[in-house]
């Protein structure tokens, strides 16, 4: 399986509008985040999981080609606003997407884009096979999906297992049954926003408490602020089995 970090960055992304700081004016290419998703290619489909404002540009700057499902973990944003740019997809491939999402994300989209699911269907709106995903694995293709359950403050998301991959996204707390079933992967991808406390993200200390809990052969944190601080800073002041990902990293499981 091929892994490509579309977006490693927060709600709103780096460069924050009107911001000067320093990780903002960085000209280091790896302190320019978009909004967080991630790009599996496994032996027999392309899988996005998130599809965020950015989404279009994502698929242009990866140069993909192909696209048969979008996997969600919850209904911010940040996370569902790009689905519209499913339809070249469709167009060019004559294909339905197919989309994974609980039935609390399958209301919000359907209140975000309802044109996609009228009665009376608009001619040339996304064309998508909706899959309802529970806490019960499921397959992709060939490839398994372990649901993991996650909270992102007061919010029950999903981070998910894939092999020995596991991706996790807007954490603040992690139930032990999701534990346990994480343990033994090889690449962790955790949420780490910032320094300073945050009332629904993991802080850059929670986040290696996980992983050094969690004790995968590599983690890369993920959904990084501008107020983390420089990707060069923050990454020499990590454990050695612990990296910043950053837009465009590819890992090969």
């Amino acid at each position: 399986m091929k892994i490509t970090f579309l977006g490693t960055g927060t709600s709103q992304g780096i460069p924050v509008i009107t911001c000067g700081c320093e990780v903002c004016q960085s000209d280091d290419p790896r302190d320019n985040r978009l909004r967080v998703s991630v790009l599996l290619e496994t032996a027999d489909k392309t899988i996005v999981i998130d599809s965020g404002p950015d989404f279009r540009y994502q698929m242009l700057r990866a140069k993909v080609k192909d696209l048969d499902a979008i996997v969600y973990t919850h209904e911010h944003k940040d996370h569902v606003a790009g689905l519209d740019d499913i339809r070249p997809f469709n167009y060019l491939l004559r294909k339905n997407i197919d989309i994974y999402a609980t039935v609390r994300v399958q209301e919000a989209l359907k209140k975000e884009f309802s044109y996609i699911f009228a009665d009376k269907v608009y001619p040339g709106v996304p064309q998508i096979n909706m899959h309802t995903v529970t806490g019960e694995n499921f397959h992709i293709g060939q490839t398994e999906f372990i649901p993991l359950d996650i909270m992102h403050y007061k919010l029950p998301i999903l981070g998910y297992r894939i092999g020995d991959f596991t991706y996790i996204t807007d954490a603040k707390t992690v139930p032990q049954i999701s534990i346990d079933k994480i343990r033994g992967t090889k690449i962790l991808v955790v949420n780490a926003l910032q320094k300073e406390e945050h009332i629904s993200h993991f802080t850059l200390s929670e986040a290696i408490t996980f992983a050094e809990d969690i004790g995968a052969e590599t983690t890369y944190f993920t959904h990084m602020s501008h107020n983390l601080g420089k990707h060069a800073d923050i990454e020499a002041e990590l454990p050695p089995n612990i990296r910043l990902a950053y837009d465009g990293l590819q890992i090969e499981l």
